[in-house]
């Protein structure tokens, strides 16, 4: 199947569309039309700063779209993909009460309920059927909600984007809500072959049932947009006839669904009037304005996100995605595009697109991307600072320009590596993240000063870290003089930060002389290497340290004597820190299990049930085991007397595929040659009804 040669850039423009809808409906989520109209007028642009919140936050929509696609590369990349597999990522990537979904309580939150059922051993597709939950929770928004991902993996191919737009809905939905979706992301997919909305809504009719309430909707919402001139008008009737007062439950997927099919008619060739029609029309603003988002910014590309207001400065590819894989959270716009684009090349029966520079994090390939780069204000911060994306030896870099930039003065621009201060301000949605970068890691960036230069600048490699009181503190590494035309390389190993995380990373430059003007050029910015870290709680009253660990049990105290205290009282609970970048390592810690049927240390962990562990059980046993979704195999084992309230020395490494513990001083080796083993992950405390704490965790190259 042959992909559009502006695939990526599509793919790009969708994700960036998505983020845009989500950011500006998520301030008002749920407002009515009257509501929003009294208190905000016509949404015109971003208003989270008029009601005191975050631009970019933790949200379902974003969370959920970019979670459960992740199902085809764990379940491989087939079009036959099942609602099975997918239903097997969600209890591999969400974490109770804390990632992804509205946990609102059975029978309250689609989503909940279904994956109450999930962790019932109900499979889906019956997880979500009406037949085990009715049709008032079946038939819920959802669905719709996290299709994008799948249709933006399936370029020109409505049929596969609708097949597995269907699985994925039946994950927790049923009925309407799941032809909805698979309108919706049928839509999204022809999108990439064509640009007239009317042929796009019959694509997506060509996939449902003909007598479908959602087929009949459309029918109606395309009368009234033929009928009436204004949208206003149309939103009425759809009021009216279709409003939340004619369906039961808390956010059904019928009045939402003909609110997006009102804006792209009336807008389907201007991304700022539909945001603007979707948004002001209220009910479920940012699920709504999210898709419709996506849709207009696949049909149009980046040139229609860019016609109207600079949507994308403020967010600057920044995207949270809350899931069990902390490494995975802190991401951006175009880090997600290429793995999209990756999936979509692979389905089609293409090679994965080459990783741009080396495979550097990042490397500002895509037009106008920022990935996260923003300028650091503040005390001592240069005033006139400014960021473009630029053409740069046949492709493209981040052009810092700054002017009159002089003595005592600091022009600097990082990037996200961990959860921003901002978290303690997001509402609903918890962020479950790890850092990307560790100390024992070695940061590179290239640097080019533009020949036109005026003044020699130093620049330097910044991390951002928190402190004792969670505040961000500076840390530099050694300058380097760049002079107009100069380019360079500069490095820095970093080191400890007294167990606090790294938040931010990127460049700081200071004048040489008496002022500078000008630009430099970051065309890349990479990190490498095993990390070597001990982990501990640091000095101070501070809590990023701790929520730098998923939080995947019952609870995971900082009051206890040690530094890691944790307690599961159903199952098995685990907490989990690093990335899938950590690939041969050692783990070691000295652990105590206070109580519980087993306990111990994980290596490579890819999310909640996907990782090897050396565990010691209640039952007598000392084991090496390799978790996979419901499976547990067992790959080395011995006789062991655990005893409780025992201080144990455990040492867990992972190297190619051997793996090997010492755990009280007893040695186990085990190999794992099998296609289900796991090549790379963070690490993990773990404990089954029990507790378990610990004083520190050190991580090392193998």
């Amino acid at each position: 199947m042959q992909v559009p040669n502006d695939y990526l850039e599509r793919v790009y423009a969708g994700v960036l569309g998505k983020l845009v809808g989500v950011y500006v409906g998520r301030p008002f989520e749920g407002w009515t039309y009257q509501k929003i109209m009294k208190e905000l007028g016509p949404i015109e642009y971003f208003v989270h700063d008029k009601l005191n919140q975050p631009l970019v936050v933790t949200d379902d929509d974003v969370a959920g779209t970019f979670t459960f696609v992740r199902a085809l590369e764990d379940y491989g990349i087939s079009a036959d993909l099942t609602a099975e597999d997918i239903g097997k990522a969600w209890l591999n990537y969400i974490v109770e009460e804390r990632a992804i979904l509205w946990w609102g309580g059975s029978g309250n939150s689609t989503e909940h309920t279904a994956w109450l059922n999930l962790r019932k051993g109900i499979p889906a597709p019956h997880s979500g059927s009406i037949a085990t939950n009715g049709s008032t929770v079946a038939e819920q928004i959802g669905a719709q909600i996290f299709i994008d991902g799948w249709a933006m993996v399936a370029p020109g191919q409505p049929a596969l984007a609708a097949r597995l737009a269907e699985q994925a809905g039946k994950v927790s939905h049923d009925g309407e809500s799941v032809h909805a979706a698979v309108l919706w992301a049928a839509m999204e997919a022809e999108a990439f072959n064509s640009s007239n909305i009317d042929h796009l809504i019959d694509t997506g009719l060509g996939f449902i049932p003909k007598d479908s309430l959602i087929a009949k909707l459309i029918a109606d919402v395309r009368a009234w947009h033929r009928q009436n001139p204004d949208w206003r008008d149309t939103r009425q009737k759809i009021e009216d006839q279709y409003g939340y007062d004619k369906y039961p439950g808390n956010c059904h997927v019928v009045p939402n669904h003909a609110l997006m099919i009102m804006a792209v008619l009336y807008a389907p060739d201007d991304f700022q009037r539909a945001q603007m029609i979707v948004n002001t029309s209220g009910w479920d603003t940012d699920c709504n304005a999210g898709n419709v988002g996506c849709l207009i910014g696949i049909m149009l590309g980046l040139d229609g996100l860019d016609a109207g207001p600079d949507w994308r400065g403020p967010i600057a590819d920044r995207l949270l995605i809350s899931s069990a894989d902390g490494g995975n959270s802190i991401n951006d716009a175009v880090r997600t595009a290429y793995f999209l684009a990756n999936l979509g090349m692979t389905l089609a029966g293409g090679s994965p697109l080459e990783a741009p520079k080396d495979g550097s994090q990042f490397h500002f390939s895509l037009p106008g991307s920022q990935q996260g780069f923003r300028i650091v204000s503040g005390h001592g911060s240069a005033s006139d600072v400014r960021l473009g994306n630029v053409e740069f030896e046949g492709a493209r870099a981040l052009s810092v320009n700054y002017q009159a930039l002089g003595p005592g003065q600091v022009a600097s621009v990082t990037t996200p590596t961990f959860s921003p201060r901002e978290v303690l301000d997001m509402r609903t949605y918890d962020l479950m993240a790890t850092p990307l970068v560790y100390p024992g890691q070695v940061v590179k960036a290239r640097v080019i000063a533009n020949r036109a230069n005026k003044g020699t600048v130093a620049v330097r490699l910044r991390v951002r870290a928190y402190d004792a009181n969670d505040h961000l503190r500076d840390f530099d590494g050694d300058a380097i003089t760049l002079a107009p035309g100069e380019d360079r390389v500069i490095s820095w190993r970093l080191p400890d930060f007294g167990g606090q995380p790294i938040a931010e990373v990127g460049i700081a430059m200071t004048v040489d002389g008496k002022r500078a003007d000008g630009s430099v050029l970051l065309d890349y910015l990479r990190w490498d290497g095993a990390p070597e870290l001990v982990l501990h709680r640091p000095a101070g009253e501070g809590d990023f340290w701790r929520m730098s660990w998923v939080n995947g049990v019952s609870f995971f105290s900082k009051r206890f004597p040690p530094s890691f205290r944790i307690s599961q009282g159903r199952d098995e609970g685990i907490i989990i820190h690093g990335t899938r970048q950590w690939t041969d390592y050692t783990v070691s810690s000295e652990i105590v299990i206070h109580l519980g049927n087993y306990g111990g240390v994980a290596a490579r962990v890819q999310g909640l049930r996907r990782y090897y562990a050396v565990r010691a059980t209640r039952d007598g046993k000392l084991q090496i085991v390799r978790t996979r979704d419901a499976e547990i195999i067992v790959l080395a084992e011995t006789d062991y007397a655990l005893v409780f309230e025992k201080k144990i020395a455990v040492t867990l490494t992972a190297e190619g595929n051997r793996i090997s513990a010492v755990f009280d001083g007893v040695t186990l080796e085990a190999s794992d040659d099998s296609a289900q083993r796991f090549r790379d992950g963070g690490i993990g405390l773990l404990v089954n009804e029990g507790a378990l704490s610990t004083d520190e965790v050190r991580v090392s190259a193998a």
